[in-house]
């Protein structure tokens, strides 16, 4: 049974898909282990092709953000430690785990591993914190991969910072996108109904054979 139009904005899912902002600033809230745990068993649920499970995520607080810092400045040829791990009290580590498999290409793996940190952020934010993925050129570093213990089969994806979401002094404009830029159809597909009807051919004309001419001729003449 299709749902309508209405039914469908009034989704709880879509309104939390539509709710959904990346927070740059944080406070120093942050969800516990075992909330952490309860968001992940949610987001763990992510189209997975053969159920592989290509993924897992490294928790990172307190001290571990210290070390991530002396990890992205020594990938950096730098001294010291980087601040940028200190900007969210909770980061976590979002890493592919990739498998050997004829029927799941590695790329495919990383996706799972992608979708599991895209619904984790999700639920993040619909639980009142701030989240922000980021990455960049160290995720794939030595230093840092050392740092957080990867196997040469793992890869890094990136951090998601979250903290406590700072209430705004001002209300944010909603945020959405022309969705018809990017949803078509393929190419030589027919049309729904709902669309323009195709042009119909044109009906290809009777030929007349030379003795029905000259019959025609002929009654022409008669007549006159």
């Amino acid at each position: 049974m299709h749902s309508s139009a209405s039914s469908v904005e009034a989704s709880p899912a879509l309104q939390a898909m539509l709710r959904r902002r990346s927070s740059s600033k944080v406070d120093d809230t942050a969800p516990t282990h075992e909330e952490l745990l309860a968001l992940v068993a949610g987001a763990g649920r992510v189209a997975d092709h053969s159920s592989m499970r290509p993924w897992r995520l490294i928790e990172l607080r307190g001290d571990d953000r210290e070390r991530l810092g002396r990890a992205l400045n020594k990938a950096a040829g730098e001294k010291g430690a980087s601040t940028k791990p200190m900007r969210a009290p909770l980061l976590i580590a979002v890493v592919a785990t990739i498998r050997k498999s004829e029927k799941v290409p590695a790329w495919e793996q990383e996706a799972v591993a992608s979708g599991v940190a895209h619904m984790l952020s999700l639920a993040l934010d619909e639980a009142g914190y701030g989240v922000m993925w980021r990455t960049g050129h160290a995720t794939r570093t030595k230093a840092v991969a050392k740092a957080h213990g990867l196997e040469k089969h793992e890869r890094l994806l990136g951090w998601l910072y979250v903290g406590g979401r700072p209430e705004r002094t001002r209300p944010e404009r909603p945020r959405t996108i022309e969705a018809e830029r990017f949803v078509s159809r393929m190419p030589g597909g027919e049309r729904s109904g709902s669309e323009d009807a195709p042009e119909r051919p044109r009906a290809k004309k009777q030929k007349t054979s030379k003795k029905s001419k000259k019959q025609k001729a002929s009654k022409s003449r008669k007549d006159g």
